[in-house]
């Protein structure tokens, strides 16, 4: 077949260790012999990152807001032990949290679910959405060990006056933070969540807890409440959908019993961890998509999981691994499905479309990477394979179908 042409680039971020070396493979395989691929591409993986002092990361995000859609491998984001490992000059930032900050977005997780595997939530009969408010709070946060004495809370305006409260007289040594947010964002990650659950057709569950964090969570409350009583209330109503907020620990007991279908929007530190539940009772952290949408119209794709550092360590001494590409393969469909929606080239989308059906496809036949074997229902007979066997045998079926 002809390959299909693109018109605009994606910002394509390459990343680190084991998610890397597959990253190269699903391009080589599965979209250079079908794809005229455009990309601008930056290398995010961490040697670079240290070259150019981090500068590379806020390149790339400043690219996607020119270009408006970005596919992003996983990342390290260092720590001591990644300081000495690749003798950095600093410890640089997670590069999710820097491009988060630039485009200000929202972070949509969905599990990528198949019939031959069941959730370990037994009542889940639809995917669950998990919309994360990427900006601020814990992920900007200003940290002090501290000793004995008095913290305060210190705020001054632009007209020099001050508010003063204190947070704790230190009996002994402690540990202190300070987070913030701001109206804006929270108003950007309000929008975003009303319009992706109309477009989705879902209803939307919020969840804080304002009832201990009554100025901070109370007011990610408030403004969900006035923007979708004054911007999205009628649209809901005639589209069927309901918006829905509760405590966050009540919103926990009432997903576990629920049978999924929705979209469950939550702050950042909240988001980061129930996305990895809602996907690990799904079947795998490899198995979710995960796309950044900014108010602005810019969106970032990318896998949900880290750079799977054993399975690196692995190939780095020429043992084979059985490492799940899904996520990686379906951040890259959901940036070319996007680029050909922008760009208006049918083509493109359905190569993205078609892709994604041959890995399920795939994996319903039985062929998988061993992390999935265990989950599969009894009934179907498995047959493990390694990481590049299983994106030949996606490769294979993909050719098929096209």
């Amino acid at each position: 077949m002809e390959k299909i042409k693109m018109l605009t680039p994606l910002v394509e971020m390459d990343g680190d260790e084991m998610t890397r070396i597959i990253w190269q493979q699903i391009k080589n395989q599965l979209i250079l012999p079908f794809v005229e691929l455009k990309t601008e591409y930056y290398d995010l993986g961490l040697e670079n990152r240290n070259q150019t002092n981090d500068e590379v990361t806020t390149l790339s995000a400043l690219a996607t807001k020119k270009y408006g859609v970005a596919v992003k491998c996983a990342t390290i984001t260092p720590n001591k032990q990644r300081m000495s490992e690749y003798n950095l000059k600093e410890m640089w930032k997670s590069p999710n949290g820097t491009i988060r900050a630039i485009l200000d977005g929202t972070v949509f997780r969905a599990p990528i679910t198949l019939p031959i595997i069941k959730p370990a939530v037994k009542t889940w009969e639809k995917p669950i959405t998990i919309a994360r408010h990427a900006y601020g709070d814990v992920y900007k946060a200003t940290e002090f060990r501290v000793p004995k004495g008095k913290a305060e809370l210190v705020f001054t305006d632009e007209k020099g006056n001050e508010q003063r409260e204190t947070i704790y007289n230190f009996e002994c040594d402690g540990v202190l933070q300070g987070q913030y947010n701001k109206d804006s964002s929270i108003k950007s990650f309000a929008r975003s969540c009303f319009n992706y659950a109309l477009n989705q057709g879902e209803d939307l569950w919020f969840s804080t807890k304002d009832t201990i964090s009554k100025k901070y969570d109370h007011t990610f409350k408030n403004i969900f409440e006035e923007i979708y009583i004054n911007e999205y209330k009628e649209e809901f109503e005639k589209n069927g959908l309901e918006y829905f907020y509760t405590l966050i620990d009540d919103a926990v007991a009432r997903v576990i019993r629920s049978k999924g279908g929705f979209i469950w929007a939550l702050k950042n530190y909240d988001g980061d961890v129930m996305s990895d539940m809602v996907s690990t009772a799904f079947g795998s952290l490899a198995m979710m998509t995960s796309v950044l949408v900014s108010p602005d119209g810019n969106f970032e794709y990318e896998a949900a999981h880290g750079t799977v550092t054993k399975h690196y360590y692995k190939y780095l001494k020429g043992e084979e691994t059985s490492t799940n590409p899904m996520a990686t393969i379906f951040a890259w469909t959901g940036a070319l499905k996007k680029r050909g929606e922008l760009d208006n080239l049918p083509k493109l989308i359905r190569f993205g479309e078609t892709l994604e059906k041959a890995c399920l496809d795939t994996i319903s036949a039985g062929f998988m990477t061993k992390d999935l074997v265990s989950l599969c229902d009894s009934s179907v007979e498995v047959k493990p394979m390694l990481t590049n066997e299983f994106i030949l045998k996606i490769k294979e079926r993909l050719q098929e179908i096209l």
